[in-house]
């Protein structure tokens, strides 16, 4: 049994040799120069173009964080010119309530509410006429501001 088995073993091993031997001589094989160079080049090229990548990104997200710092900038002027035009109407209704308080008939009333109504109507054009060119203006240059940023980004980063 002792040599059958040895006779099996011997078949096998004589079998993998080859498969043995060739890893016995990889650790000792060479690796040619221009694989070691095409590897190091395309590391350095990888390297490189995570490096662009990376400088692309954070410039796409500063010209977010100045978009969305500037949003709420406006967002507050935009509020406190609500308030502020609430407050003028408020006194305005109420200065005309004084005005028609003072009216010694029913004739100078109607010419008070009339001459009222028209600065009312008047301030509500101007301050409409004044949204819209604003308005118009943060559009403009937003987008204008979002082109430019996104195309330095991309520029940087194709």
């Amino acid at each position: 049994m002792t040599t059958e088995t040895n006779t099996v073993f011997d078949t096998v091993k004589d079998a993998f040799a080859p498969m043995t031997d060739a890893l016995k001589n990889l650790q000792t094989m060479e690796v040619p120069e221009s694989a070691r160079e095409f590897v190091k080049k395309t590391a350095s090229t990888a390297k490189e173009r995570a490096a662009e990548a990376l400088a692309g990104s954070e410039k796409v997200t500063s010209a977010i964080e100045t978009a969305v710092f500037d949003g709420v900038t406006e967002a507050g002027k935009i509020t406190r010119n609500i308030q502020q035009a609430l407050y003028q109407d408020t006194e305005a209704f109420f200065d005309g309530i004084d005005r028609l308080a003072s009216a010694k008939s029913i004739s100078e009333a109607v010419q008070i509410q009339g001459e009222l109504a028209r600065a009312r109507g008047e301030a509500l054009v101007a301050r409409a006429k004044s949204t819209s060119e604003y308005v118009g203006k943060l559009v403009t240059e937003g987008a204008k501001l979002a082109q430019e940023n996104m195309a330095k980004a991309y520029n940087k980063t194709a």
